[in-house]
């Protein structure tokens, strides 16, 4: 079955900036996709296409990259005759068409946004759910894997208004012996994490950031991984959930340094440090706290300081920044040894089909794959179908409170009802040093 129409229009996301919608006709109905936008976004990302029109949606309209959907990828989809269930020839035409290593040309997001749209048409044209589609286009075979979820719960760096440097702390249910579990462990502690936080810095501090975490006016990391420490405690989860950290580091390098008082205006350059002070704080953490993964570390071309934590590290350290999701990007890492695991956002690289190319390339090294979704988000779940089609075993999608978020964590409730024979993963996605997930040894 062909592609009939294809209509895209501007629409907002969770943080009201726009972005693009695609509706997708065949003979089987409409299909829909939204994509998402990021906030602390690497240089080397697939390039998200916008107006740059200051008198129009402070500059952040997306009818440019609406309009290469409208005249020209969808008239070229059409004319190709190509079939809906035919992913890959349909991304790399995509590809194609744009003709630019960075989908510069016509925008990542109009491409994505095609590309998503496939992925539901060709899932309706086999008569099979999304998630058993894509896993069937990346050639993983049951018992499907339902995530372990990594709830955002505190925000600092670019997300918050606070004195703190790292990005996210996240609250992962490893213990949890279902997807239903972890939600009930998650959502549990999250709750009381808010009293705690409420009860000893008021009750402003328990308004939520653009991923659903709070922002505390905490000093620094201790203070923030102390008070999880004790929600865990309070919640009646000890040993149950652990923690993983996205330092989004690339945020605060200065001059070959890291500055922690980065949203100081006056910050004082002797106090910057080096990218192994900067190891040995990390270290140190891993020592005091359960903390399983730690996320961009170190600046995006940093590539010395990551190969120096990773070599000395016990845990899953996580390209973001660093891999952007991206087949080269990720092959340099492997031959540096830089990481050991990849953070998986599907508008840095473009397609679900460079997606999947991604992760697999990641899991022939030993990988752990998380997940991700951006900090401006639409309420599109293709994320959860994802994560349980590549069985990865880790998604982060945010805390479970607004509506943008919990739409992915409901999504995989919803997949967990429909397969009977799945297995949760706990910390089995996980990579930890140089030993490889147990997913990947299944």
């Amino acid at each position: 079955m062909s592609v009939t129409k294809v209509h895209a229009r501007q629409i907002f996301d969770s943080r009201g900036n726009p972005t693009v919608e695609v509706d997708l006709y065949t003979d089987k109905g409409r299909f829909r996709a939204a994509v998402p936008s990021g906030a602390s976004t690497g240089v080397h990302e697939a390039v998200e296409l916008r107006d740059g029109d200051k008198a129009n949606y402070v500059g952040k309209g997306v009818f440019k990259a609406v309009n290469n959907v409208n005249t020209v990828l969808g008239p070229e989809l059409i004319k190709s005759g190509l079939k809906v269930t035919q992913q890959k020839e349909i991304d790399d035409l995509l590809i194609k068409i744009d003709g630019t290593p960075n989908k510069g040309k016509l925008g990542a997001n109009a491409i994505l946004g095609v590309s998503i749209a496939c992925v539901e048409a060709g899932a309706a044209e086999k008569g099979v759910p999304v998630y058993q589609h894509l896993a069937e286009l990346a050639g993983v075979k049951p018992p499907y894997v339902m995530p372990c979820p990594a709830f955002n719960v505190i925000n600092g760096g670019s997300h918050a208004g606070n004195k703190l440097a790292f990005q996210e702390f996240m609250l992962l249910p490893t213990g949890a012996t279902s997807f239903t579990e972890a939600m009930k462990i998650g959502t549990e502690t999250y709750h009381t994490l808010k009293k705690v936080i409420s009860a000893k810095y008021g009750i402003d501090a328990v308004n939520v950031g653009d991923e659903g975490g709070f922002a505390p006016n905490v000093s620094g990391a201790d203070e923030s991984l102390e008070l999880l420490m004790e929600a865990i405690s309070k919640a009646g989860y000890e040993g149950k959930i652990k923690i993983a950290l996205d330092v989004a580091s690339s945020e605060f390098y200065k001059d070959g340094k890291y500055d922690l008082d980065f949203k100081n205006p006056n910050s004082d350059p002797q106090k910057w440090i080096s990218g192994t002070e900067l190891a040995d704080l990390y270290l140190s953490y891993v020592k005091k706290y359960p903390i399983v993964s730690i996320e961009d570390p170190f600046d995006q071309d940093d590539w010395e300081a990551w190969t120096h934590f990773t070599k000395n590290s016990s845990v899953q350290i996580v390209g973001d920044d660093l891999t952007v999701t991206n087949p080269l990007r990720i092959k340099t890492a492997i031959e540096k040894k830089a990481c050991n695991g990849l953070l998986l956002k599907i508008n840095q690289i473009g397609t679900i089909s460079e997606s999947i190319q991604a992760a697999q390339l990641a899991q022939s090294d030993g990988w752990g794959v998380m997940v991700s979704h951006r900090s401006g988000e639409t309420e599109n779940t293709i994320i959860a179908d994802l994560v349980v089609a590549l069985g990865t075993g880790q998604i982060k999608t945010g805390a479970p409170a607004r509506s943008e978020r919990v739409a992915k964590y409901n999504a995989l409730l919803r997949i967990e009802g429909e397969i009977k024979d799945g297995v949760y993963a706990g910390d089995k996605g996980l990579s930890a040093g140089l030993t490889a997930p147990a997913l990947l040894k299944i």
